[in-house]
């Protein structure tokens, strides 16, 4: 193939519609657990976490709830996956070996906002949400009915197996946030005057964006590593409807989702949908829906 501007176009062109192909190609589960907010700043303050006010009886003034009492950022991180197509390829007509590297590369650029946010829901046992402790962590700060200060737990690491999750997903705000500020792009450097070009005969295609993943409120979630079975779930599901806010409030929070490994599908599908099992009926049939992720593993 002769190069010149209309080849290499052409070839821009064939790249680019299989980066977007590649793009449809994979199945996305990041919405279900995770609200986007899109940012249009370096990073998003996201200071109003930690409160969930409740409607109380106007007495007198109103009552402010403050959207400072904690600091809580996520700032867009930028991400890039490059491809570099060798000169003497296109030369010879040997550019289909590089077709479908192009849709290899759109199915892993729409795979990362899944990468990203259960990777971050697997290391919510060791990293931190608005109130400084762990997502999932023993030791999260209220106010009890008495107006004293105590902790809350929402997870239970009694066990040794897989952390499984519960999660509630019907609020408006769900249990972790998709930061996006730019969407991936497809790029090329494929002029005969680039530096690449030039000294190593290497034409180059990528796409880059700008994003992050945060939590939203802890008590949206809740995690245990001992064995999935119905008695611990149903544990789990009445620690985490029995959660109050501050001062005693009830949150009126209710798990609708159920996070596992792959290797947990089964056994979540026959808790959740038998009659019975072991001859006892199952309280816990449809309670929860269950969703596997191999991005938890």
């Amino acid at each position: 193939m002769q190069i010149s501007r209309a080849t290499l176009a052409t070839l821009f062109v064939a790249f680019n519609a299989a980066f977007k192909q590649g793009l449809g190609q994979a199945p996305s589960q990041y919405e279900r657990i995770a609200t986007v907010v899109p940012s249009t700043t370096k990073s998003n303050e996201y200071g109003w976490l930690g409160k969930l006010p409740g409607m109380r009886r106007w007495i007198g003034d109103r009552v402010i709830h403050g959207i400072t009492t904690h600091g809580y950022t996520i700032r867009n991180e930028p991400f890039e996956l490059t491809v570099g197509v060798d000169r003497d390829d296109i030369q010879d007509d040997n550019i289909g070996v590089y077709t479908p590297l192009m849709l290899n590369m759109g199915e892993s650029v729409a795979a990362q906002p899944d990468e990203l946010t259960f990777g971050l829901l697997k290391n919510g046992i060791n990293t931190a949400c608005y109130d400084g402790q762990n997502f999932f962590d023993t030791d999260h700060p209220v106010i009890d009915a008495g107006g004293k200060n105590v902790t809350q737990s929402n997870i239970d690491s009694g066990g040794t197996g897989p952390y499984w999750y519960l999660l509630c997903t019907k609020r408006a705000l769900k249990p972790l946030i998709f930061q996006n500020r730019q969407d991936p792009n497809f790029v090329s450097m494929d002029t005969e005057t680039d530096e690449a070009v030039f000294t190593k005969k290497e034409f180059r295609y990528g796409t880059d964006c700008r994003r992050n993943v945060g939590f939203g409120f802890w008590q949206m979630g809740y995690a245990s590593n001992k064995p999935l079975t119905a008695e611990n779930l149903q544990a789990a599901y009445t620690a985490f409807t029995s959660r109050t806010g501050d001062h005693g409030r009830p949150l009126g929070l209710v798990p609708d989702l159920l996070v596992i490994t792959p290797n947990l599908k089964f056994k979540a599908a026959e808790i959740l949908t038998a009659n019975q099992i072991s001859g006892t009926d199952n309280v816990m049939k449809g309670v929860v829906e269950a969703l596997d992720s191999p991005w938890i593993q």
